[in-house]
């Protein structure tokens, strides 16, 4: 018989770290918000939620990083824009961003959620930060929320 693991989605006791990138902060404080709303309105205590500014998008896993590794946070959301220009960087900067997030994430066992936008062009971003696209904080927010719940589950059940 198989046996299914359905989780609740709830915020409450938990703390979350976010990092924020500045570049491109008329987006990024979207995000920020939307993060912080979504975790609040799921049990998340304001005292639990720190935010952490960086640079930029490059930036964010080693803050992520370290503060996983301090054991101080349930999870760590990264949250930054990277818009595409008219050069290689933007290619290395998303890839970068979103492999540093995951290796943080794997290299500690806390769940690092990605709520970097990578677009196009300043509409697509704008669009993904909380117009007709949703808001991508609100989406890495809900998915630390489920990772957090979903590992304690897998702490139970062995």
């Amino acid at each position: 018989m198989t046996r299914s693991v359905d989780v609740q989605l709830s915020a409450e006791g938990r703390r979350f770290a976010i990092v924020a990138g500045r570049f491109n902060s008329f987006i990024t404080e979207h995000l920020v918000k939307g993060a912080v709303n979504t975790l609040t309105s799921h049990g998340a205590s304001e005292k639990d939620i720190l935010i952490i500014h960086v640079p930029g998008a490059f930036e964010i896993p080693l803050a992520c990083k370290k503060l996983a590794q301090s054991g101080a946070y349930h999870a760590v959301i990264a949250l930054g824009a990277v818009i595409r220009g008219d050069t290689y960087h933007y290619e290395l900067v998303c890839n970068e961003a979103a492999r540093g997030v995951m290796q943080a994430s794997l290299d500690t066992s806390i769940p690092v959620t990605f709520g970097v936008i990578t677009a196009d062009n300043i509409e697509q971003a704008i669009e993904r930060a909380g117009c007709k696209a949703g808001n991508k904080g609100t989406e890495a927010a809900m998915a630390a929320i489920e990772m957090t719940n979903v590992l304690k589950e897998i702490e139970v059940g062995r």
